[in-house]
This record gives structure tokens, sequence and C-alpha cells, in this order.
């Protein structure tokens, strides 16, 4: 937050630059009343800012080195060629057009980096709001939103949805004794088991992650659900036991199956929690 505080403030500045160098320029072009010399000099300094602004400021500079290069021929063509004078005042377009570009690119270049920063900020935000940074999956935002599908596909389509719930038995006494290697392990084994063994229109969430909750989201009945369940318990258990660090742990899985009915839920909430409800009544073998 201090670093985009620090970058909006350096905007800030070189723009009060720009304008107060911008603004030099149009009282000196005043006092010279060279209009033409001025008018295209005032041209080629807008086309040295855009250079600058589409190509960087190593381009933009190499470009006001030959625009110098180039006033300086002209004066020498019409003191020399035409005999004309040009006021000595004139000589502030060998200098401005340098400021000009530079506070321009300060500038821009600070707004690029703060446009950078809200970008990524807000993909954070969502990313946060809807995967678990641990596992990268969906999180109880997304399973709210995706629930709204689900649910509304069964009132179109009339095909069945159910929500597959699992938690950890006696998750806070088992957490007691894990090491925090532990506990990584075992969200990532439960998560991989979970994934491994859905279907690829399944979606797997993790709810939350002090009591870790697991779930998923598919089309299915109140059996093709328990028949995925069971998948889920057995080939945890294999996982478990080929783990070294958990193996040693009792870690037992709970699973709670709720079928969406319309006539007893209202909400995804409600959807949600009647899974996580039934959790309580798995005997964990």
């Amino acid at each position: 937050m201090r670093d985009d505080q620090r970058v909006s403030l350096g905007a800030d500045i070189y723009l009060l630059l720009f304008l107060a160098v911008f603004s030099i320029t149009a009282v000196l072009m005043t006092l010279t009343q060279n209009v033409w010399l001025n008018a295209v000099y005032l041209g080629l300094t807008v086309i040295l800012i855009l250079l600058t602004y589409f190509f960087g400021l190593f381009v933009g500079l190499c470009a006001n080195l030959l625009f110098i290069f180039g006033q300086a021929l002209v004066m020498i063509y019409l003191n020399t060629i035409q005999h004309s004078s040009i006021p000595l005042l004139m000589f502030f377009w060998l200098l401005m057009p340098l400021l000009l570009t530079v506070t321009f690119y300060g500038m821009t270049l600070n707004q690029i980096k703060l446009q950078k920063s809200n970008a990524k900020l807000r993909a954070d935000i969502m990313e946060r709001g809807a995967f678990d940074e641990e596992t990268h999956l969906r999180t109880t935002v997304a399973y709210i939103q995706d629930a709204h599908v689900f649910i509304e596909t069964n009132k179109r389509f009339q095909l069945p949805v159910s929500t597959v719930i699992i938690r950890i038995r006696y998750y806070n006494e088992i957490r007691k004794m894990m090491s925090n290697q532990q506990y990584r392990e075992l969200l990532k084994l439960v998560s991989e088991t979970i994934t491994t063994t859905t279907r690829n229109n399944d979606i797997v969430y993790l709810l939350e992650q002090d009591n870790p909750t697991w779930a998923i989201l598919l089309y299915s009945d109140q059996s093709g659900a328990e028949i995925a369940a069971a998948r889920i318990k057995a080939l945890f258990e294999k996982n478990l036991q080929d783990s070294v660090n958990l193996r040693n742990l009792e870690i037992l899985m709970v699973v709670g199956i709720a079928s969406w009915d319309s006539e007893k839920m209202q909400t995804p909430y409600e959807f949600m929690n009647a899974g996580i409800k039934e959790t309580e009544y798995d005997v964990a073998q």
C-alpha cells in the first residue's frame, strides 16, 4: 500500500511539473512572437512526446537530440543563408521539449505502475476469494455461486443435484498431534484424493481450513453420490497408508450427502448446511 501511495505521489508530482513546463513554454512562445517557427517546434515537440510514450525514454531522448541538432541547423541556415535574425529567447526550444518529454514520461510511467498494481490487486482479490491458496481448490464463495447454477439446472431440466461434504473426524484433537508439515500434507492428500476420484463435471471445493471441510457438487442422485463417496473413502485409506508422515495417525474421513430438495431448501446455504449436518451421522470405519 505504501508503494502505491509513493507511485501515486510521483505521478502527481510529474503531472504538476509537466503542466508547469508547458505553461512556461506557452509564455515564452508568446514573448518571442515568432508564430510560424513556434508552431513548427510545438508540433515537433508533441511528436517527441508521443515517441517517448509509445517507444520509451531512450527513443525519446535520442529524438530530442536530433531535434536539438535540427534546431542548430535551422539557426545556421537562417543566419547565414537567409540573413535573418532569430530572437535569443528562441533558445528555450533547446531545453523545453526535453523537459516536457521527461516529465510526461515520468507521469505516464507512474500511472502505468498504478494500473498494473490495481489489476494485480483485483486479480488477487478474485483469486483469494474464489480459490484456496494452499490447495488451489474453489472456496465457499465459488461454491455458493456454482450451486446457484446447479440448482437452476435442476429446476429447468430436472437433473438430480447432490452435494458431498467431507470432513476429518475428531480433527481438533488430531490437529494438536500434527506438525504444520503434516497438516499441509493432509490437506494436499485429501484434496488430491477427491479430485482424482471425481468425474470431470464434478466440482471440488475447500469450504474451510480451520476445520477442513471439502465439498463436491455433482449431477447425481443420492445413490450415485453415495457411490462416489465410497470411492473417495477407499482411495483415501489407501493413500493414507502410503503416506510416511500420516500413516501412524488415526485419521478417519466422514462424509455427508445431501440432494437438492426444492420443497425443503431455498438457498445454496441451506443445501450446503444440509450436507454438513449429514457428516454428523456418518460412522467412520
